[in-house]
């Protein structure tokens, strides 16, 4: 009887989670992962600092070069790639910064999203071709100053004028909104809420960077201002009227936070665990002391278990099987560790877990904004509860 020989364990995957991917998916992983690594590593301490983006434009390019642009969409230059394919490009987009997995995000599942589900041929034809190839950017605007957990209070409006719209209103919180060639507009209506897919450079339309944020820094972050832009009557998304349209959208876009997310915890908590190997305190690394194991092992319990929840949501979407309630599940879920693994990381690296030599400290501001927007820790909670209850507490 011939023994069978276990394949040795390797710290940075103690599961053996890569063993659930195709050869498409790894190549897909590993191709992220470089581009993240040559691109964004060398300068994304320098961009936070700083608090900008400089090179977003060309990145864009870079990024639809990758097929990384609405990479789950298919046809108008889209790369038709699997859920758990996209969400593995969120992961390692994510593991390098926060802001630059959201650009794509609300570029591919927000913005492009929703003209490919609810547009027009018309509008599809001349949108996501240069959306995807990054050479069109844009953003999602539904979030207002005073309305953000209950959309269906928005202000925002659009009236009738002859054959025209014209679209009044605020929207706060805007990736991409300073840098977009077209914004993804929701607005009330006299027949419900309706989408808009506006060009930025209609009059009217303005779109002023929000400065002085602590999280997201190296991301482009806007108020959106509609001072009665007006718009043809074919600018309306007509397949889709009430909030059925932008919480679809959000649902597509939460997925790959459930993936983004662990992506930060994987960066920070392999930091941490290098930095274990090496620090010497007492004579030994720290590594070597039971209470930093006990650290590294909870945090990479966490971890992985996040990543198989996250391959779990992105096979059933890839089955059309995921529902709203388990993506809330997921980011509920992923998020809330994320912010835990980040936060037991810096107690490992000490003082020099607040430096931007190290990415810690990073990832755990960038969470804290990844924690609550696209729906806040509380509205997962009731989203599940009443899933599991059957009782609506929302109001």
């Amino acid at each position: 009887m011939s023994v069978r020989t276990l394949p040795s364990f390797d710290p940075r995957d103690p599961l053996g989670l890569d063993d659930l991917l195709t050869d498409e998916d790894l190549a897909v992983r590993d191709t992220v992962r470089r581009w993240a690594t040559d691109r964004v590593l060398p300068h994304i301490a320098d961009w936070y600092e700083r608090g900008e983006l400089p090179d977003i434009r060309e990145l864009a390019r870079e990024l639809g070069s990758l097929g990384a642009l609405g990479m789950q969409l298919t046809g108008y230059g889209c790369a038709g790639a699997s859920a758990v394919q996209y969400g593995l490009a969120c992961l390692e987009l994510e593991a390098a910064d926060s802001g630059i997995r959201s650009l794509v995000s609300v570029q591919g599942s927000l913005a492009m999203y929703a003209i490919h589900r609810f547009g027009s041929e018309e509008q599809k034809r001349q949108w996501l071709p240069g959306m995807a190839a990054g050479e069109i950017i844009g953003c999602f605007g539904l979030t207002e100053p005073d309305h953000g957990s209950d959309p269906a209070g928005m202000r925002t409006h659009a009236k009738r004028d002859g054959d025209d719209w014209v679209l009044t209103g605020r929207k706060m919180w805007i990736t991409n909104g300073s840098v977009a060639g077209v914004a993804v507009v929701w607005a009330q209506t006299d027949d419900g809420i309706r989408g808009f897919v506006v060009p930025t450079d209609r009059p009217g339309f303005s779109a002023p960077e929000i400065r002085h944020k602590w999280s997201l820094r190296a991301s482009v972050t806007s108020e959106l201002v509609l001072d009665e832009v007006r718009l043809p009557a074919d600018a309306v998304l007509p397949e889709v009227t009430g909030l059925r349209g932008p919480l679809s959208c959000l649902s597509h876009a939460r997925y790959g936070i459930v993936w983004g997310s662990m992506g930060a915890a994987r960066a920070s908590f392999e930091s941490a665990l290098d930095y274990a190997r090496t620090r010497e305190q007492f004579g030994k690394p720290i590594g070597g002391f039971q209470l930093t194991q006990a650290k590294l092992a909870d945090m990479a319990v966490e971890l992985h278990k996040g990543i198989l929840l996250a391959h779990h949501l992105g096979r059933r979407m890839d089955a059309g099987k995921l529902r709203p309630e388990q993506v809330s599940f997921g980011k509920l879920n992923n998020v809330r560790e994320a912010i835990e693994i980040c936060r037991t990381a810096r107690t490992i690296l000490g003082a020099n877990g607040i430096s931007l030599e190290y990415p810690v400290m990073r990832h755990a501001t960038n969470l804290e904004s990844v924690l609550t927007y696209e729906g806040t820790v509380e509205m997962h909670q009731l989203v599940l509860g009443k899933a599991l209850t059957g009782l609506d507490a929302f109001r």
